[in-house]
């Protein structure tokens, strides 16, 4: 099949349900074959560095918290799919 254009868009979670909602997001694109139309979802996170008991620990953080981005091509059923994905509120912005 030919490739569809992508658009990036950026979901909005429930807060610290981040990571959960992207494990839903993948189980649904393989349970029902649309890796032809979504191809990336991504949690933005940042490595930070702190100091506890005189050791250097690093721990991710996330940058958007209550937010996943996804990069798809919103075509038919799509939008619809990810809004009815348990911990998620909406899309930000118009869809």
């Amino acid at each position: 099949m030919s490739e569809t254009a992508k658009q990036w868009y950026v979901v909005r979670t429930i807060g610290g349900k981040e990571n959960k909602v992207k494990e839903y997001i993948e189980s649904e694109i393989r349970h029902s074959h649309l890796e032809e139309y979504i191809s990336q979802v991504l949690i933005p996170t940042e490595k930070v560095y702190t100091i506890r008991n005189g050791k250097k620990v690093s721990k991710e953080k996330v940058s958007y918290p209550g937010y996943v981005l996804i990069e798809a091509a919103f075509v038919g059923q799509i939008p619809i799919i990810i809004r009815n994905i348990p911990n998620v509120l909406g899309f930000l912005g118009d869809t």
